[in-house]
């Protein structure tokens, strides 16, 4: 019998495979329906969603919703909008910032989740991690050539973003078109998919 998504899920918050890499201790953090419309691929969780199991419940997330203008009734219902990182837990912190995703987590889970997700109609993928693991050899050179050729994957229905953190006003800085032009069409193309989905926070949410 083929798996059904609530299945996983709850495989995915049980799972343990990382556990002796996390210095914070194991927390998943997923949220994802059968009716999802849009699916946000992004990096793994932050310190605060850790505390908290919220995905993006944190400044980045904030800018996130307010790029792709949802509220958070939508943002957090599973039948709108589907969360899963390219790691399900908080790895940690380095010199720079927050570790990479664990490498364990994506290519053990992902290959039973997304193909649940049949109702998905746009893709976010957000920063580097998300843009190699789903875009591959397609992206460009770097974050930057890979968000300036937005264009190029739209017919896929994805977009490839920056991550929305706080820290990367610089970048925004340097590159103007990204308020200007990808903005607008990324908040056309979420509202277009959402259009015909419930906004009810159902089984699945994270």
């Amino acid at each position: 019998m083929p798996e059904q998504i609530d299945q996983v899920l709850t495989a995915i918050r049980a799972c343990r495979i990382c556990e002796a890499h996390l210095p914070h201790g194991v927390r998943p953090v997923v949220q994802a329906a059968a009716a999802s419309r849009v699916l946000i691929v992004s990096q793994a969780p932050g310190r605060k969603v850790h505390a908290t199991g919220i995905p993006f419940n944190d400044p980045s997330g904030k800018r996130l919703r307010a790029r792709m203008g949802v509220d958070e009734a939508t943002f957090y219902a599973p039948n709108c909008v589907a969360i899963v990182p390219m790691g399900f837990c908080f790895p940690g912190t380095g010199n720079s910032g927050d570790l990479p995703p664990r490498p364990e987590c994506a290519p053990t889970w992902h290959p039973r989740l997304l193909p649940l997700l049949r109702n998905v109609h746009l893709t976010l993928v957000i920063g580097q991690y998300a843009q190699k693991g789903l875009l591959g050899k397609q992206r460009g050179r770097n974050l930057t050539e890979t968000v300036k050729a937005w264009r190029q994957y739209l017919d896929a229905d994805r977009l490839p973003l920056p991550h929305p953190s706080p820290r990367n006003q610089m970048w925004l800085r340097r590159n103007p078109w990204f308020d200007t032009e990808l903005v607008p069409e990324l908040q056309q193309r979420v509202a277009s998919a959402l259009r015909a989905a419930p906004v009810a926070a159902d089984t699945g949410a994270g």
